[in-house]
């Protein structure tokens, strides 16, 4: 479109953005061509972790917190921060050790059930089919 010399107004229009946007990409092409116009890479501090790291970490994780000497085998980000240490030489804020389980690992927040061991799931199961019909009030 800025080949056929069409208005930034037009261009803006048929694109869906602003004629301000389209203002810089023209400055853009004028100055280097199309290429000027590819999307270039995220800038930013890169990751503490390469993949390898990652999956290093991924493997370690798998074992189990138990495998890694804690006493139930339950993932917190103290725990998963501690394992990338030994395992990477690494140390990662609690923020971070988040940021690599949610987002380089893919895993999510997983809450264990809290269960009384004294549960008895027949005798529940049992008075649910017979007393609470017995007890509840209306239809």
């Amino acid at each position: 479109m800025f080949e056929d010399s069409v208005s930034n107004a037009e261009i803006a229009r048929a694109v869906g953005v602003c004629a301000e946007s389209v203002r810089r990409w023209r400055r853009m092409w004028e100055q280097g061509g199309t290429s000027a116009l590819r999307r270039r890479a995220a800038t930013g501090r890169p990751p503490k972790l390469d993949d390898t790291q990652v999956e290093t970490v991924r493997a370690a994780l798998e074992q189990g917190a138990r495998a890694h000497g804690f006493e139930a085998d339950l993932w917190t980000l103290e725990r998963v921060g501690a394992v990338v240490t030994r395992a990477t030489g690494v140390v990662l804020s609690r923020a971070s050790v988040w940021r690599l389980l949610t987002g380089r690992l893919g895993w999510s927040l997983q809450r264990p059930e809290r269960r009384a061991v004294e549960r008895n799931e027949s005798e529940i199961a049992r008075w649910i089919a017979h007393e609470w019909p017995r007890i509840k009030k209306g239809p």
